[in-house]
């Protein structure tokens, strides 16, 4: 499997209706090919949401597709804007200096995304890190050189934390692997007040936490950690995400990602139910005593 840029979602969705105009006007894609006076190979990058689409080339899709409804046309152009700006803008385009490419990706999906489930078997998530713990983790990666880029980057980690605490938070379910709790990075102190926070943080309404026991033997989710991301009203959307230590890996295809959801679920049945995990969480908190 090889390290592909995402799709970026809006783009996706832009792409999905005009790919169904076009099937409903009959037309292929080296018809549509024409109207732009481009490659078949760019009509199959727009509709896939790889590339952005100009409002001039959008117009004339429109037209050659027979787009006459004021509504649809619209939502269209609305659409097309928000994708385009999505790309040009962010918070996270005044960290440039410490963010690759691969991580700037996760942070737009994380941006746009309603919902993520994630299966961590060591760390714990970055949306539930503290700042003390991200560092211990950052210092440990060797990426960064420079105090000033690890203070950078711990700064990311914390800002994209707002998906979860600020205005439309996300629904976040976690379901971690008991090892993430034991792992003790940044010492005693670090990891007790890492748990503490994680326990208040499972009390919010949008996040579940589950912790799957070393008592429970072998599972389906032994193989690695991944998040699974939704979006608004297009679950043929939902990205997969899994983390290399050379770069992420992004999964679209829809039976790739039905698997993942699979594994997702068999995750969540077999670890311990919120309640008792969030006993388990406090009890380990506990025996990290400096």
């Amino acid at each position: 499997m090889t390290n592909v840029k995402p799709s970026t979602v809006l783009g996706r969705q832009l792409g999905d209706e005009l790919r169904r105009f076009r099937e409903a006007a009959g037309l292929t894609t080296a018809a549509s090919a024409e109207v732009l006076d481009c490659t078949k190979g760019k009509i199959s990058r727009i509709e896939n949401g790889h590339v952005p689409v100009r409002t001039p080339d959008l117009v004339a899709l429109m037209h050659a597709y027979g787009v006459d409804d004021l509504a649809a046309r619209e939502r269209l152009t609305a659409l097309a804007r928000r994708a385009n700006r999505r790309r040009r803008e962010g918070w996270w385009h005044d960290y440039g200096s410490v963010l690759g490419d691969s991580y700037r990706d996760q942070i737009e999906m994380e941006a746009i995304c309603d919902r993520i489930r994630t299966y961590q078997v060591q760390l714990v998530p970055g949306l539930l890190q503290t700042a003390e713990y991200g560092r211990a983790v950052t210092v440990a990666s060797r990426t960064w050189e420079t105090a000033e880029e690890i203070d950078r980057f711990v700064e990311v980690r914390l800002a994209r934390q707002q998906r979860l605490t600020g205005e439309a938070p996300i629904d976040y379910w976690a379901v971690l692997a008991e090892g993430v709790l034991r792992q003790e990075v940044g010492g005693p102190t670090v990891m007790r007040a890492q748990l503490e926070h994680m326990a208040a943080m499972a009390e919010l309404p949008n996040i579940t936490i589950q912790v799957l026991p070393f008592s429970r033997g072998a599972h389906s989710g032994m193989f690695g950690p991944y998040l699974l991301l939704s979006f608004p009203q297009m679950a043929s959307l939902d990205l997969v995400l899994t983390e290399t230590p050379t770069g992420n890996i992004w999964t679209e295809g829809e039976s790739e990602v039905n698997s993942y959801r699979g594994l997702f679920d068999d995750a969540r049945t077999t670890a311990l139910p919120p309640t008792e995990s969030l006993e388990l969480i406090r009890r380990i908190a506990k025996e990290h005593r400096p």
